[in-house]
């Protein structure tokens, strides 16, 4: 087995930008507390994980985060998920509402751009603490009288029993019931404004039909697998015990190729070093699966690169970067999501947006108009300077605006006449992608 001497150095692409951590002044207040941390849960993982290396020798890192993170015991989400001000990271809607509002309106527009079908199922990815469905079902109560004709329900897949309850306590005010294990859903709801709302574990018991589907910062968090490039060839990154230190934990290169190194390696690489989430692709698949076959769309936003970068995996905890193989179970940890693998997973069957900056896609949405709405509602001056020091962490490039990246799945359809060949007169023109380009405000 090979040391991989540099440890330090798959930090430091994170050391560079800090998108899941910005200051707590710009949070909006959080609903519940994490769970106090005690060495107790730091050594119960550890000493799990030291127990199988010993058995099994050196994991995956796809393994190892899928143990940290998920863990039925002592997996961060499952037991923690700290998001907010009190947690470990701030996310975007827990900054402003002005982010799910404008998110919701996408929805919105794609739904009339799309001929306002009957019925639509939000369904969102890993919702956290539920604060950006919140602000959308918001959206969709202001314009209840365009959307009156609509039958609307909203459907959340999450695997954390903790976020679970902060979501329904924020939704519906903790009004659910809990169904048996042979029911798809095993939690359902109505939210405060009266639209019923579902609780998955699996994308795949999300029930069929015409769907608009939301993943923020959901990708990220998924496991992901590390290569390193060599002069003997492709080398998996694996994680090890420390045998110098033998409570602590160490990256290994792979002696030889790995099952993953042959399957996930393209001989067209020019990096050296490759991140790849094959979790991220199956889902892919599936979400552009069901918009093909039942219609609706899927809006991505996470941070992430189009297929440049090379070493992103860091860890978060109380708002600071953390050593991602110290204390597992007790941090986020979290890569960069390749986007040219998401399109390229999405395998034809849709058509794809984007990426594009936060920035570009917000301004697109109109955030600059709202800002001036809320501001002139606005008489205190405490409420306008937060609103300033929100917009800043969402836009500036420094900051969020260049960190964050939109992108989406659409029938193709949705951007070419299925007609195309007949002459294009004759077609009035689509009405374009809110977001990706610029929307005319009315």
């Amino acid at each position: 087995m090979v040391l991989l001497p540099a440890r330090r150095a798959l930090l430091a692409a994170g050391r560079r930008w800090l998108p899941r951590h910005y200051a707590p002044a710009a949070a909006r207040p959080s609903s519940g507390e994490p769970e106090s941390e005690g060495p107790g849960r730091d050594t119960a993982l550890l000493r799990h994980l030291l127990l199988k290396l010993r058995a099994t020798g050196p994991v995956t890192v796809a393994e190892y985060m899928r143990e940290a993170l998920t863990n039925p015991a002592q997996g961060y989400y499952t037991r923690r998920g700290g998001i907010g001000e009190s947690g470990d990271f701030i996310t975007s809607p827990e900054i402003t509402q002005v982010f799910g509002e404008l998110i919701g309106i996408w929805f919105v527009s794609e739904w009339i751009a799309t001929g306002k079908p009957k019925a639509f199922q939000l369904v969102e990815l890993g919702p956290g603490r539920g604060t950006l469905t919140d602000d959308m079902l918001r959206v969709f109560n202001q314009l209840a009288s365009l959307l009156s004709k609509c039958d609307v329900s909203i459907h959340l897949v999450e695997v954390s029993p903790k976020l679970g309850e902060i979501q329904a306590r924020q939704l519906t005010g903790g009004k659910v019931q809990s169904n048996s294990e042979d029911n798809s859903a095993y939690m359902t709801g109505v939210s405060k404004t009266g639209i019923p709302i579902s609780w998955y574990r699996d994308i795949r018991d999300v029930p069929p039909g015409y769907s608009f589907y939301l993943a923020h910062e959901f990708f990220d968090a998924l496991p992901i697998h590390k290569f390193q490039r060599t002069e003997k060839g492709w080398r998996e990154v694996l994680v090890d015990i420390d045998p110098q230190v033998p409570d602590q934990l160490r990256f290994v290169l792979s002696p030889s190729h790995t099952p993953a190194s042959e399957i996930f390696i393209q001989p067209e690489e020019t990096r050296d070093h490759v991140e790849v989430c094959p979790e991220a692709g199956v889902i892919i698949q599936r979400l552009a699966s069901r918009i093909e076959e039942d219609g609706g769309a899927a809006l991505v936003a996470d941070y992430g690169h189009d297929g440049t970068k090379t070493d992103t995996f860091r860890g978060f905890r109380d708002h600071k970067l953390h050593d991602v193989l110290t204390a597992p179970g007790t941090a986020d940890l979290t890569a960069d999501v390749d986007f040219s693998y998401l399109r390229k997973m999405a395998q034809g069957r849709t058509a794809t947006l984007g990426p594009i900056k936060q920035r570009e896609f917000l301004k697109n949405m109109g955030i600059d108009v709202r800002l001036q709405v809320l501001l002139q509602n606005s008489h205190d001056t405490a409420t306008q300077k937060q609103l300033l020091h929100s917009y800043d962490m969402l836009m500036n490039p420094e900051k969020m605006g260049d960190c964050f990246n939109f992108f989406a799945l659409l029938p193709h359809q949705r951007l070419v006449h299925p007609d195309k060949k007949h002459k294009q007169e004759s077609k009035s023109p689509l009405p374009p992608v809110a977001g990706f380009s610029e929307l005319l405000m009315k």
